[in-house]
């Protein structure tokens, strides 16, 4: 009787063996190739959930496996800490956000202890501590200094219930991306980053990204946003003013039937001053004015809305009166708060013409296709064959937007323009979790940084949190009245902090140099491991978290912090854990506890379960037998090596001739060993991985039950199978191969051991797999010994009962053999 896999002795036992082994720690000095790999931090909410034991356990078995193949391995951990999560949850537990998020990162560490994660923790690091937002904050100084951080006020998503602003990407489907909250519009001032310095870079690096998921890749070119056109200017007719407006398809601009203008534009009320339309132009822009602009853009795509000014602008070209409207589609937040309106060429332009009885102006015709504007039924938005646009009339849609662009700029009318979506990152937040911003408010000198020896600028851990969840900072007088480094005068301090990703768009960096208090990043150490070879996480952050820190990366570059242009040379986005086909949620009642299925399968057992049920990049479904069917294949492994462990101790190398089986079985670890080195190294694929583990599991189990022990070299065979098993699994379940590993008498510890390398002449098949054709279609399948000659295999095939079936009756007229591959039987 094989004694019992006591998995949860075995976790603990080798956990603290690793640790004191310091088998994790990147070594600085090691001439060995490095490689980093890194899974996006946490928040600390105080329990770790399955899609986080999903993402660290992925990344956990690359940096195991790359470590085995000779890697300088770095692969750390910390925690993204500041946040109004922790102050939501302290106000509803009536603590302070410092005490709850340090005590939950005291317990979460421990759980991620226990999944047994390759971490080296003397770099551990939280966002929170002063040793870390000391040097953000001298990043903020120094971008000062550049402009590329700057002060504005201007309209801003506001969320009541977190009591801050939100930037555009944290508002999803008009909601707080945090609380659910609606949001709503606000004008108030706050700090930007000028991420629109770097628009075309962080477009054309999108190219360059070829380790990048493609949806990811997808997603950032078109939060990017980048049009090209032209700016047109619209003269006021009997007015000293002008509309300009941005249009990517100036191809279209002799269909100009009107103009449409935001309800914000400054001219909006203006031009309707003397036409007899001033108080219907009011109520209009009073009424939409007052909605925010994102429900302005639904209600928008619902009905279009608008109102004559009674002004009229000129055609820059042909001199023709054009009709402006105040239109309830049009945003002042993209392009220029105008619009010059082609109906026959927009579909929104086309709704409106059509409601309120504008012209409809034909010049763009498509190829084979006859439009009128009486009969049309809706916009013709695709490219075409120019006509009613004077000189221009029989160009292609591409070629006349070069020739009427060139033509406004000789005209002092327009000129070719790019655009893009992209807009500046908003960072203030008016919540108290966060890294202060290091600014200081005087009556005369106004915003004066604050001298870089007096960093870093503390949050004070003794401030208490209203009911309300209002930043205790603007009441705080410890924190807020201080002196002007300049003039010396009473002033004040920024009360506002940073926007967490912020924190999370330069960690990654930081990691390769956390022992450094002199600077914020050591120039040797961050070039000599960035970029990061593999970033592991969610796809939610393809637009926030990704792109602020390419931008953020770029700007460390430009003010000398670093070299790479990227921070992430591959990405992988995992998919969710579901259960019962939904994402696990509390609310939900689905959510599956990782430390108790720690406690009653073991880590290993999770680890492998969550690998094995589906490829990383897809949704994982959980299920509990998949869980139990996971636990068996352990005990399986445990009680085989155990059995026999004796023997296989005492085992050699294979050597000399084998008998079939033994050859077939040596054959067979030896192409798992190909097989499982492929899949991690080229797919990330460890499903399938594990398979192959699983089958040469059962060819060794095979072998066990149906070949005799003394036969020449049996085990020494075992052995060979057993020892690539365990060192194969070992980045998956890694307690219980080191246990056995350990149990074969193995000095070394496995997860300092080498990977191993298949035998190509081992691995290499003596049967191959035939393909038989009868006149082109697939009838059956041969196994024929490698070195068959030609006559043999066409033997075989036309002696084939399945192929005999469909030429009975049929002259043979010729055999087509491709060697190794195929056989086609042409009969009739």
């Amino acid at each position: 009787m094989a004694e019992k896999y006591r998995f949860a002795e075995i976790e603990k036992r080798y956990q603290e063996r690793w640790e004191e082994a310091g088998c994790f720690s990147a070594g600085e000095g090691d001439d060995a190739p490095r490689y980093y790999v890194l899974e996006m931090f946490p928040y600390p909410s105080g329990r770790i959930h399955m899609g986080h034991v999903r993402n660290y356990t992925i990344g956990d078995v690359i940096a195991r496996y790359k470590r085995m193949n000779g890697f300088n391995v770095l692969h750390p951990m910390g925690w993204d800490a500041f946040g109004m999560p922790a102050e939501n949850a302290a106000i509803q537990r009536n603590t302070h956000p410092a005490e709850w998020t340090y005590g939950n990162i005291d317990y979460m560490r421990e759980q991620l202890r226990q999944l047994g994660l390759s971490y080296d923790w003397s770099r551990e690091l939280a966002t929170c501590r002063p040793e870390y937002y000391r040097w953000e904050q001298l990043f903020f100084l120094e971008m000062l200094e550049k402009g590329l951080a700057y002060r504005k006020k201007s309209k801003v998503n506001w969320c009541e219930r977190c009591q801050t602003v939100l930037a555009n990407e944290q508002v999803e489907e008009g909601r707080c991306w945090r609380c659910d909250e609606e949001v709503v519009e606000q004008e108030r001032d706050g700090w930007f980053f000028k991420i629109t310095a770097y628009a075309d870079e962080l477009l054309d690096g999108l190219d360059r990204l070829t380790g990048w998921p493609e949806k990811v890749i997808t997603m950032q070119r078109n939060w990017i946003g980048k049009s090209l056109g032209a700016t047109v200017e619209f003269q006021v007719e009997g007015r000293d003013a002008a509309i300009s407006i941005f249009t990517t398809r100036p191809d279209t601009l002799f269909g100009v039937t009107f103009m449409s203008l935001a309800p914000e534009h400054p001219l909006a009320l203006e031009l309707s001053t003397g036409t007899g339309q001033e108080s219907a132009v009011r109520e209009f822009v009073e009424r939409w004015s007052r909605m925010p602009s994102r429900l302005r853009l639904i209600e928008g795509g619902k009905e279009k809305e608008g109102v004559f000014t009674g002004a009229y602008a000129l055609h820059p070209l042909t001199g023709e009166r054009i009709p402006i409207f105040v239109a309830n589609f049009v945003l002042m937040e993209y392009g220029t708060g105008a619009v010059m309106a082609v109906p026959a060429h927009d579909q929104r332009d086309f709704e409106f013409a059509r409601k309120y009885s504008v012209p409809v102006k034909v010049v763009v015709m498509p190829e084979g296709k006859e439009l009128s504007p009486e009969t049309m039924e809706e916009a013709w938005e695709g490219p075409g064959i120019l006509v009613n646009s004077g000189e221009f009339d029989g160009l292609s849609s591409a070629e006349a937007k070069e020739r009427i662009t060139a033509r406004l700029e000789e005209l002092g009318k327009g000129e070719k323009t790019v655009t893009f979506r992209l807009k500046d990152w908003g960072i203030s937040r008016q919540r108290y979790w966060g890294a202060p911003i290091p600014v200081i408010h005087c009556p005369s000198c106004g915003i004066v940084p604050v001298p870089r020896e007096e960093l870093p600028v503390v949050l004070p851990e003794d401030a208490r949190l209203g009911e309300d969840g209002r930043s205790p900072l603007p009441e705080l007088a410890s924190f807020v009245e201080v002196r002007c480094p300049r003039c010396g005068g009473e002033a004040r301090r920024e009360t506002d902090t940073m926007d967490t990703f912020v924190e999370s768009s330069w960690y990654f960096a930081r990691y390769t140099c956390t022992d450094c208090d002199t600077a914020p990043l050591d120039r040797k150490r961050v070039d000599a491991w960035l970029p990061v070879d593999q970033y592991i996480g969610g796809v939610e952050h393809a637009i926030l978290h990704l792109l602020y820190s390419r931008f953020f990366t770029r700007v460390l570059r430009d003010l000398g912090w670093l070299s790479v242009d990227e921070p992430f040379r591959n990405l992988l986005t995992q998919g969710m854990v579901l259960k019962d086909g939904s994402k696990m949620s509390k609310s939900k009642g689905n959510v599956v506890d990782p430390d108790e299925m720690i406690k009653r399968y073991g880590a290993d057992t999770v680890r492998l379960f969550i690998l094995f049920a589906a490829p990383p990049e897809k949704d994982l479904e959980w299920n509990d037998k998949g869980v139990e069917g996971a636990h068996r294949f352990l005990n399986r492994l445990w009680n085989m090596v155990m059995e026999d462990r004796e023997q296989l101790s005492a085992a050699g190398k294979p050597a000399g001739e084998l008998d079939r089986e033994l050859a077939g079985l040596r054959r067979k670890t030896h192409q798992t060993i190909k097989k499982v080195t492929s899949e991690i190294e080229e797919r990330l694929h460890f499903n399938t991985a594990i398979s192959a583990i699983m089958e040469l599991f059962n060819a060794a189990q095979s072998v066990r039950s149906s070949v005799p022990e003394s036969s020449p070299g049996f085990w020494p065979v075992m052995r060979e199978a057993v020892e690539a098993m365990l060192l194969l699994i070992s980045p998956m379940a890694p307690h219980i191969a080191e246990e056995l590993w350990s149990r074969l008498g193995n000095k070394e510890l496995i997860a300092q051991a080498a990977w191993p390398v298949a035998d190509e002449a081992v691995a290499q098949a003596d049967e191959v797999t035939v393909v038989v054709q009868v006149n082109g279609k697939v009838r059956s399948q041969l196994s024929m010994p490698r070195d068959a000659d030609k006559e043999e295999v066409e033997r075989a095939a036309l002696e084939d009962p399945k192929v005999k079936r469909h030429i009975e009756g049929k002259e043979v007229k010729k055999v087509i053999y491709v060697p190794g591959r195929l056989v086609n039987v042409v009969a009739k």
